[in-house]
C-alpha cells in the first residue's frame, strides 16, 4: 500500500507509476479493486453518515432530558418504586421506538431516491470500460474523462486530447487550464502541475485517460476540506428550527427549575417532584421534532419523486417551497431543446452550400463535449466526407466562443472556424462575397450587422463561419485564429414549448417570477420572450452588467425579466443580487459553467442529463427538463413545509398550554395534578396523531404563494393559543375541584381526559386556516386523532388504567368535560380567525 501523504507523483514517469500501483492500461480486475477499496477506504471526503438501524435507535434516546429521566427512573427502581419506574421506562422506550420506526423508514426511502441521481465515473475494470459510483474509485484505477465530468481523484494523465480543466476551486485561477502529458519537477506548484488533474475540479473541454493516484481525504481537495471542515450552508428552514428549539429549551429549563424548587420548598417528596419536573420537561419539549421533520421531508421527497423531482438535500425542500424567483436559461426549459438549423447564408443573406459545408466539417471533426448545435448541423443534411482528413483542433471554450478545425483535401490545408458572430468577426480581416471575391471586412461590416439584427429579430440564433488557408500541414493553436476570412452565417432556432405560456402563468399564480438568463443576444431574447407571452420585457445585457455597480444592479434586478448576452461568470452575480434583494432564488442549470450559480442560489436545480459538475452542485435534480415538472415540485415542497409547520403549531399550542397549566396549578393544590407516569402517557398519546401529519392534506391557500419561516409569528401563535388552552385547563381544574369536589384520583383522571382529548381535537382545528368543518383532514390523521380520543375515554375503565392510577368517572362528569372540550374547540376556531387576520404566516 503506497504512502498517500508524501507522494510527488507529477515528478514520476507514467511507466514507473503504473509499476508502483501494479496497474495496467486495461485497468484493474474487479477483485483487486474490491481489495483496494477495503485498504484505502471509500472515495469520500468525510465518512458516510451512519444511518444503520442501531445508530438511529440510540439517537432517539440522546436528548439530555430523556437521559436525565432514565437516570431518575433508575433511582426510583433502586428505591423499590418498581411499578411506577417500569411504567415510565416503558413509555420512554415506546416513544423512542415510535420515532425510530418512522425515521428508519424515512432514511431508507431517501437513500433509494438518491441512488437515482448518483454521480458516476467511467473506469476500466476487467479490461472493459464501465460506469461506477465515484465512491468506488480506488488508487490504480484507469479512468476516462470527458467535458462536463468531475475528476474523481488526484490523477496523472496517460492520454490527453485538447484537455482544459477548471481548477478555480483549488487554485483560484479564473480561466480553464490546458493539460498535457509530461514529467515535472517535484517542487512544481499546484497551479503549474499541468500533467495532473485534481479531485473536485471539472473538465471544460477535451478528453483524457488518467491513472488515479490519490482518493478521498488524501487528495488536494480532501486536505483543503479537512482544514476548513466545510459544511453545507444552513438553510433558512434549518436556522428557524434551531432557533425554535433553543427558544423552547430555554422556556422548558426555566419552568422546570422553578417548579422543582417550589415543590421541594412545599415539602413534597424530592424524587417524585424531580420526576414530575422532568416529565413536564418531556411534555414541553418537542422531542419528536427531528423525527417529524425527517418523516415530513422524506414523505415530501417520495411524493416529489413521483412528480419526477429528486431531492438530493432534504432541507432544500423548504427553500424550494419558499422560492419566489426562478432563474433559467431558455434552452430546453422554455424551448423544445431540440436546436434546428434554419439555413446557411452568405454575407449577402443568400443560401450558400459552401457555408454549410464548412459548418458541417467543423461539427463532424470536433471531439470536445457533445452539444446541441453540432448535433443539429449533422442532423440537417449528410455530406460525403471522403477526401477530407482532420489535422488538428482548437476546442471550444467559453472565453473565445469559437471552435477551429484544421483539415486537408487535395493537398489544400485550411482552418475552419465557427462560433458566436461577434467572436468570429474579431478574428476576421476579410470577407468572401457571393461571387467568390475576397474583400476587406471594413466595407461589409454594416451589411453583416444589418443581417445579424434581422435574423435576431426573427428569433434565430446566429453563428459566424470563417476559414483561413494554411501554408503547410501543421498543428494549429489559438494564436492562429487571426486574419481569417468571413464566409457567412449559420442560423438556428429552438421553438418555444407548446404549453410554455400556460406554464409561465401557473408559475406566476404560485407567486414565482421567471427570470431568463441567456447567452443569446438581446434581440433573440426579446423575440423569444414575446413568443412566450412575456410582453414589455425589461432586459439587462452582459456588457451593461459589466459596467454596472453592485448597488445599481440591486436596484434594477427586481424589475428585469431577461438577462441577455450573459457570460458564464456573470450568472453568479445576478443570483447573489436577487438574494440580496430579499428573494428566495432557484437556479435551473445543466451546463458545465452553471456550477457556481447553482451553489450561489438558495435552491440549485439541475436535470438528470446534466453535466456531472452541475448535477453534483444541485440540491434538486429533475428527471425531465420541463418547467411543468418544476411547478409540481414547488407545490409538493410547499405541502411539506405546511405540514412541518402544523407540527410546530401543535407542539406550541395545546401541548404547551396543558403542561404550562399543570405546572401552575401544582403550586396551588396539595398534590401533584398528574403523576410523572401519567404526564408521559399524556405526551405519548398526543404524539400519535402528530406522526400522521406528513400524510395530511393541505389547503390550496397554503400552496398558492411562497411562505417563509417566521419565528416571531410562531412565538405569537404559541402565546395566543397556549393562553386559550390554559383558560380551559383552569376551567377544568375549577370544575373538578370546586363543583365536583374530586379527590386526587378523580382529579387526575378528569384532567388526563380533558388534556389528551383537547390536544388531539385541536389538531383538527389548527391544521387549517379554514373553519375545521370546511377543510378535510388526511385519512390517517383523522383515524389517529379519533382513535386516541376513544382510547382515552375508555382507558380509566381498563385494568391498565388502574396501574396508571386512574379511576372511572361518572357519566355526568364525562358530559361536563366533553362540554368544556367543545367550547374550547369553538373558542380556538374564533381565535384562529382573529389571529390570521392580524398575523401572516
Amino acid at each position: 500500500m503506497i504512502d498517500q501523504n508524501s507522494y510527488s507523483f507529477w515528478s514520476i514517469s507514467v511507466t514507473e507509476l503504473l509499476k508502483n500501483f501494479q496497474a495496467t492500461l486495461t485497468g484493474l480486475t474487479s477483485e483487486e479493486a474490491k481489495n483496494r477499496l477495503t485498504n484505502y477506504g471509500a472515495n469520500r471526503l468525510k465518512p458516510q453518515k451512519r444511518s444503520d438501524a442501531f445508530t438511529l435507535l440510540i439517537a432517539q434516546f440522546k436528548s439530555p432530558i430523556i437521559l436525565i429521566l432514565l437516570f431518575a427512573t433508575g433511582l426510583s427502581l433502586f428505591l423499590h418504586n418498581i411499578v411506577d419506574a417500569s411504567i415510565i421506562l416503558t413509555i420512554v422506550v415506546i416513544s423512542g421506538l415510535l420515532g425510530f420506526w418512522q425515521e428508519h423508514s424515512a432514511t431508507n426511502a431517501v437513500e433509494k431516491l438518491l441512488a437515482i441521481v448518483q454521480i458516476t465515473a467511467a473506469v476500466f475494470r476487467d479490461g472493459n470500460e464501465k460506469e461506477i459510483p465515484v465512491e468506488e474509485i480506488v488508487p490504480g484505477d484507469i479512468i476516462m474523462l470527458n467535458a462536463g465530468d468531475i475528476v474523481p481523484g488526484d490523477c496523472i494523465l496517460l492520454e490527453s486530447k485538447d484537455l482544459f480543466v477548471d481548477e478555480a476551486m483549488l487554485t483560484g485561477e479564473t480561466f480553464p487550464v490546458e493539460k498535457n502529458i509530461s514529467v515535472l519537477a517535484a517542487e512544481t506548484s499546484l497551479a503549474e502541475r499541468t500533467n495532473a488533474v485534481w479531485m473536485g475540479t471539472h473538465i471544460v473541454s477535451g478528453s483524457a485517460k488518467a491513472l488515479v493516484i490519490l482518493t478521498g481525504k488524501n487528495t488536494e481537495f480532501g486536505k483543503v476540506s479537512e482544514r476548513l471542515k466545510l459544511k453545507p450552508q444552513e438553510t433558512e428552514f434549518e436556522h428557524g428550527i434551531r432557533r425554535f428549539g433553543y427558544f423552547l429549551g430555554e422556556v422548558t429549563l426555566i419552568l422546570v427549575v422553578i417548579i422543582f424548587a417550589i415543590n421541594v420548598y412545599l415539602h413534597r417528596p424530592v424524587l417524585e417532584s424531580f420526576l414530575f419536573s422532568l416529565a413536564l420537561a418531556v411534555g414541553l419539549t418537542p422531542q419528536l421534532l427531528p423525527a417529524i421533520i425527517s418523516i415530513n421531508l422524506a414523505h415530501g421527497a417520495k411524493k416529489m419523486a413521483q412528480k419526477k423531482v429528486i431531492v438530493k438535500r432534504l432541507t432544500s425542500i423548504e427553500n424550494f417551497g419558499s422560492m419566489n424567483v426562478i432563474c433559467s436559461d431558455k434552452t430546453g426549459t422554455l424551448t423544445e431543446g431540440t436546436v434546428q438549423v434554419e439555413s446557411a447564408l452568405d454575407v449577402n443573406g443568400a443560401v450558400n452550400d459552401r457555408v454549410f459545408l464548412v459548418a458541417y466539417l467543423n461539427a463532424f471533426y470536433q471531439t470536445g463535449f457533445t452539444n446541441p448545435i453540432d448535433e443539429a448541423i449533422l442532423r440537417y443534411r449528410k455530406i460525403d466526407m471522403s477526401g477530407y482528413r482532420k489535422q488538428d483542433e482548437i476546442p471550444y471554450d467559453f472565453l473565445r466562443k469559437r471552435l477551429s478545425i484544421a483539415v486537408i483535401k487535395n493537398n489544400a490545408h485550411q482552418m475552419l472556424t465557427k462560433g458566436a458572430l461577434t467572436n468570429i468577426l474579431e478574428v476576421c480581416s476579410s470577407v468572401e462575397t457571393k461571387e467568390g471575391k475576397v474583400v476587406d471586412i471594413a466595407s461589409m461590416k454594416d451589411t453583416i450587422q444589418k443581417h445579424f439584427e434581422e435574423f435576431s429579430k426573427m428569433g434565430f440564433r446566429t453563428l459566424g463561419i470563417a476559414y483561413k488557408n494554411l501554408p503547410t500541414e501543421s498543428l494549429i493553436n489559438k494564436s492562429d485564429e487571426k486574419e481569417m476570412t468571413f464566409l457567412g452565417f449559420l442560423t438556428l432556432f429552438d421553438p418555444p414549448k407548446a404549453n410554455i405560456t400556460d406554464t409561465i402563468t401557473r408559475l406566476k399564480n404560485l407567486g414565482v417570477s421567471l427570470k431568463i438568463i441567456t447567452g443569446d443576444n438581446h434581440l433573440v431574447a426579446v423575440s423569444i420572450s414575446k413568443k412566450m407571452g412575456l410582453s414589455d420585457t425589461k432586459i439587462i445585457t452582459g456588457p451593461e452588467l459589466r459596467q454596472m455597480s453592485d448597488s445599481a444592479l440591486l436596484r434594477r434586478v427586481g424589475t428585469t425579466d431577461v438577462f441577455a448576452e450573459i457570460e458564464p461568470n456573470q450568472k453568479e452575480r445576478i443570483i447573489v443580487a436577487f438574494r440580496k434583494a430579499g428573494n428566495v432564488v432557484g437556479y435551473l442549470g445543466d451546463g458545465i459553467n452553471d456550477a457556481s450559480a447553482l451553489h450561489a442560489a438558495d435552491v440549485g436545480i439541475s436535470v438528470d442529463t446534466a453535466a456531472d459538475v452541475a448535477k453534483e452542485a444541485a440540491d434538486i435534480v429533475l428527471l425531465e427538463k420541463d418547467l411543468g415538472v418544476l411547478i409540481d415540485g414547488v407545490r409538493e415542497g410547499r405541502t411539506t413545509f405546511a405540514n412541518t409547520l402544523k407540527y410546530v403549531f401543535m407542539a406550541t399550542s395545546a401541548n404547551f398550554g396543558n403542561m404550562f397549566s399543570m405546572a401552575g396549578v401544582s403550586l396551588f393544590i396539595p398534590f401533584l395534578p398528574l403523576l410523572p407516569k401519567q404526564i408521559l402517557l399524556t405526551n405519548l398519546l398526543t404524539d400519535f396523531p402528530e406522526m400522521a401529519i406528513a400524510t395530511d392534506s393541505v389547503d390550496e391557500q397554503m400552496i398558492d404563494y411562497p411562505r417563509r419561516w417566521d419565528i416571531k409569528a410562531i412565538r405569537k401563535f404559541m402565546i395566543t393559543f397556549g393562553l386559550v388552552s390554559s383558560v380551559f385547563d383552569y376551567l377544568t381544574f375549577g370544575l373538578l375541584l370546586l363543583v365536583l369536589h374530586a379527590n386526587e384520583g378523580q382529579f387526575r383522571t378528569g384532567w388526563f381526559l380533558e388534556s389528551v382529548i383537547s390536544a388531539s381535537m385541536i389538531v383538527l382545528v389548527i391544521r387549517s386556516r379554514k373553519p375545521f368543518f370546511k377543510s378535510k383532514p388526511g385519512k390517517y390523521l383523522l383515524i389517529a386523532t379519533l382513535s386516541i380520543a376513544v382510547i382515552t375515554l375508555i382507558f380509566p375503565f381498563t385494568p391498565l388504567g388502574k396501574v396508571f392510577g386512574f379511576s372511572p368517572l361518572t357519566f355526568s362528569t364525562y358530559l361536563l368535560l366533553l362540554m368544556i372540550v367543545l367550547i374550547y374547540i369553538v373558542a380556538a376556531e374564533i381565535t384562529k380567525r382573529i389571529f390570521y387576520k392580524k398575523v401572516n404566516i
